[in-house]
């Protein structure tokens, strides 16, 4: 009976040390911030897109999601018209 796996180190997790959980949310000062950034920028989608995010309390992960889905959809419809 082999017994090499006795004397293994075992390996160190990937997220050892770091930070896991839920993160803090913004705070009204930098949320104010970014919005006005977004509106001297002239970028109103995004604008719009930061607020469906709060109003909805999405993470950042899904609002790539849904933004991806937007752009994807918008490819398909602008080749469909050519």
């Amino acid at each position: 009976m082999r017994q090499s796996g006795l004397f293994v180190q075992p390996r160190r997790p990937w997220n050892a040390g770091r930070l896991i959980g839920p993160k803090s949310p913004l705070k009204p000062k930098l949320i104010w911030a970014i919005r006005q950034q977004l509106k001297t920028a002239r970028r109103v989608r995004d604008l719009a897109m930061f607020n469906c995010a709060l109003d909805a309390k999405l993470r950042a992960c899904d609002l790539v999601r849904s933004a991806s889905a937007m752009w994807l959809r918008a490819a398909r419809f602008g080749s469909d018209q050519s």
